[in-house]
């Protein structure tokens, strides 16, 4: 394994502390090869095997899967299936807990598979919830989004999981933002209707090994061109600012958050300490590597094959997961450096 990842999988594993509650489980993960959830996969498969903690690892491409957890074949704790979501989903033996994350989060996906992109929040939704019903799950975690805040004032900042701001339904962008509203909906009609103990966590801009380099989010851009040692051009006046939190911070937000949230509710899960405009994210990427002598280029062109946010500053307000003894630690120096590290 990657010893980045091995590392950050350690950690993860010595940062948790209730593992007990997975102990001869069987835990079904949708979208399980995506950048979020796979390192959910690997850290229970990476438990003592005294834990006996079964995977049922739901994925769109087998294939991609094969790959991503090459150094898990062999283990009975892991099982691939190929399925798309937005199908129901049946299964003969028991479930103990769901993580439904699989969605289309790259922003690439936006113009050109809206209808995709909304589907796996809404019918995905759907199906997961059904099949939490049929099997009496211990605990439902949908994964939603930062993005369902839409265009916040300065003045609300950071955002409280109570505060809402402006997002068009008409804007064909809003497929993502708007369907994942409606996923958090059909979760806590589930609940309040049959009692299924779903809980909600709304992930911000999260980076680290695995993320892929072309979705079309700038910081994975960044990470891109420090890779191939290219000027890093920004096509925009990068004002625009972003609270960012490493993979590993993130992953155990979200295990706390499916073992010890409340049901029905939503808990922000992002590091608004490690608040940065987009220039000064590349700022910074770029004096992490002065060998490189690679600058930082304003462009201000427009891709019209991107369909640019119209949010300017989106930052977690994270009293609530904190009140389950969850913080995050891992600074955006520390964070991105590993994160380059990973593809090295």
């Amino acid at each position: 394994m990657n010893n980045i990842i091995k590392e950050d999988i350690s950690s993860i594993i010595n940062c948790f502390d209730y593992w007990e509650r997975f102990k001869n489980k069987t835990i079904l993960i949708t979208g399980a090869n995506g950048f979020l959830p796979a390192y959910l996969v690997e850290s229970f498969l990476s438990l003592d095997k005294t834990y006996n903690t079964k995977i049922i690892a739901i994925v769109r491409n087998k294939q991609k899967a094969n790959n991503r957890f090459k150094n898990y074949m062999t283990d009975t704790n892991l099982e691939i299936i190929e399925h798309d979501v937005c199908n129901e989903f049946n299964y003969n033996h028991k479930i103990d807990f769901i993580i439904h994350a699989a969605s289309q989060a790259s922003p690439k996906y936006y113009k050109v598979d809206p209808v995709g992109t909304l589907n796996a929040n809404v019918l995905g939704t759907i199906n997961m919830l059904k099949l939490a019903q049929k099997k009496s799950v211990e605990s439902f975690l949908y994964f939603s989004s930062g993005e369902v805040y839409g265009e916040v004032k300065d003045e609300f900042m950071p955002i409280k999981e109570d505060t809402f701001g402006y997002l068009n339904p008409a804007l064909v962008r809003s497929c993502y933002g708007e369907s994942k509203r409606m996923g958090e909906t059909i979760c806590v009609s589930y609940f309040a209707q049959y009692g299924i103990k779903a809980k909600i966590v709304r992930p911000f801009h999260t980076y680290g090994p695995g993320m892929v380099l072309d979705d079309g989010r700038v910081y994975a851009d960044f990470v891109a061109n420090i890779l191939k040692d290219q000027n890093i051009i920004l096509n925009s006046d990068g004002k625009a600012k972003r609270a960012f939190c490493y993979l590993t911070d993130a992953t155990i937000g979200f295990l706390t958050v499916l073992v010890n949230g409340e049901n029905g509710e939503a808990y922000n899960v992002g590091n608004p300490q490690e608040e940065y405009s987009i220039l000064e994210l590349a700022n910074i990427l770029v004096n992490l590597y002065p060998e490189k002598k690679i600058e930082v280029i304003l462009n201000k062109t427009i891709n019209t094959d991107y369909l640019k946010s119209t949010i300017t500053r989106n930052s977690p307000n994270i009293d609530k997961l904190k009140k389950l003894n969850w913080n995050p630690t891992v600074t955006i120096k520390k964070g991105f450096k590993r994160t380059v590290s990973s593809f090295l």
